[in-house]
């Protein structure tokens, strides 16, 4: 039997398929700037999947538009984008076993969510969907997911090989590797920056078999 004890889960892309939910959100948002300026922002937002928006906010601005935002307009953007993606989020679909895996599994293992979401956000997202109960801790930004593992290792006790991040995003797979913690990759598509991963699904119907071997 494996040693595995807790398991970290992202949320956009592992638990829900709400990945494209967010890049529609921020081509409306860049859109008003021109076609070149929306096609640079959703390479780089899907090449940084778990990067929090309020960063990627500010990259944008800076970098494409040429200009520097306070906190009080990197908030503003936030709240647009928030408005725009919530309600999709909520009812976006699972990823294939995602939902089964949680309901077989949650007395097995502590449960626990990493996220570039912002925390208060991801919070009203598990509660309308009728998750919160099975997660012992919902982590996510402003705070960087290195230090959200950070903080699990920390406060519960575990070695660090009973610990294990299934995520999307090399922000994902950099926490894990930062915290010495092992790594299953959701591999979606071929174009996917995990394809050398060791451990990989291509849904969560596969994530026991996965764990089983760790």
């Amino acid at each position: 039997m494996n040693s595995i004890k807790a398991i970290i889960f992202d949320f956009d892309g592992v638990i829900a398929e709400s990945v494209q939910v967010k890049s529609n959100a921020f081509a409306e948002m860049y859109s008003p700037y021109g076609a070149v300026i929306e096609k640079k922002v959703i390479a780089h937002h899907e090449a940084n999947g778990g990067l929090s928006r309020f960063e990627k906010f500010r990259f944008y601005h800076k970098y494409y538009l040429h200009e520097d935002i306070d906190s009080e307009k990197v908030n503003s953007l936030a709240k647009q984008f928030s408005d725009l993606v919530l309600q999709k989020v909520i009812s976006s679909p699972y990823v294939r076993g995602a939902y089964e895996f949680i309901l077989e599994n949650y007395n097995k293992y502590d449960f626990y969510i990493s996220t570039g979401t912002p925390a208060d956000e991801i919070k009203v997202i598990l509660e309308k969907r009728e998750l919160s109960k099975y997660f012992k801790a919902v982590y996510g930004s402003p705070e960087t997911k290195d230090n959200h593992v950070k903080e699990i290792l920390a406060n519960n006790g575990y070695k660090n090989e009973e610990v294990v991040f299934i995520g999307d995003a090399d922000t994902d797979k950099n926490a894990a590797r930062v915290n010495n913690i092992k790594f299953v990759a959701r591999i979606e598509s071929q174009s996917s920056p995990l394809l050398s991963e060791r451990f990989k699904v291509q849904d969560l119907t596969q994530l026991k078999k996965i764990i089983d071997t760790i």
